[in-house]
C-alpha cells in the first residue's frame, strides 16, 4: 500500500521558469487566437444560430500559444481531437439526451479512447465532446454541424494564429510536426 501512495510523490523537480519574452509571444497569440474567434462569433455569425466560440478553445489557446513545444499543442492533435470529440459528442448525445449523465460520461471517455486511438490526444477534445452534451440549444441543434462551426473552423482560425505568431520569434518554432 505504501508502494502506491509513494508514486503520488512524484519523481521530478518543477520545469524551470518561463522568460518575460515567451510569456509576452504566448500572450499576444492567445489574443490574436481567441480575438479572431471571438469576432467571427459576435460580429459575424451574431445574427444567425451559429455560435463559432466554445469553452475548450480557452484551453486549446493555453497549449497551442503557452505550450508550443508539447506533443498535444501540434496541428494534428488540435485539429484531429477536436473535430473527433466533436462527433463523438453529438453522437452520444443525440443517442442517450434523456440520459444526460451517461451521455457526458461516454462522450468524454469515448473521446479520449478515440484521440489515443487516433494519435490526436488533445486534452481539450475532451471538454469539446462534452459540450457537444451539455450545450445549449443553439450547440443541440447544429447537430454534427457543431463538428465543422464552431470546432473545426474555430480550430482552424486558432492554428493560423499559432503558425503566424509562433514561428515570429527566432527562438520559437512551431509546429514541430504535422502528421
Amino acid at each position: 500500500m505504501q508502494k502506491y501512495f509513494n508514486k503520488m510523490k512524484g519523481s521530478t523537480t518543477s520545469p524551470p521558469r518561463v522568460s518575460l519574452l515567451e510569456i509576452f509571444w504566448s500572450w499576444v497569440g492567445a489574443f490574436l487566437g481567441i480575438s479572431a474567434v471571438a469576432y467571427m462569433n459576435y460580429n459575424v455569425l451574431d445574427q444567425t444560430d451559429l455560435v463559432m466560440i466554445i469553452g475548450s478553445f480557452g484551453a486549446s489557446a493555453v497549449l497551442i500559444y503557452g505550450a508550443i513545444r508539447s506533443p498535444l499543442a501540434q496541428p494534428r492533435n488540435l485539429i484531429g481531437g477536436h473535430v473527433l470529440s466533436a462527433v463523438i459528442g453529438v453522437f452520444f448525445f443525440q443517442l442517450f439526451q434523456s440520459q444526460m449523465w451517461l451521455a457526458s460520461a461516454l462522450a468524454v471517455a469515448t473521446a479520449i479512447a478515440a484521440m489515443l486511438a487516433t494519435k490526436t490526444l488533445h486534452p481539450p477534445g475532451g471538454a469539446t465532446a462534452l459540450i457537444a452534451v451539455i450545450g445549449s440549444g443553439k450547440i443541440h441543434a447544429l447537430g454534427y454541424l457543431y463538428a465543422v462551426i464552431p470546432v473545426g473552423t474555430g480550430a482552424l482560425m486558432m492554428l493560423v494564429v499559432a503558425l503566424l505568431v509562433n514561428n515570429i520569434p527566432e527562438t520559437r518554432r512551431y509546429p514541430e510536426f504535422w502528421l
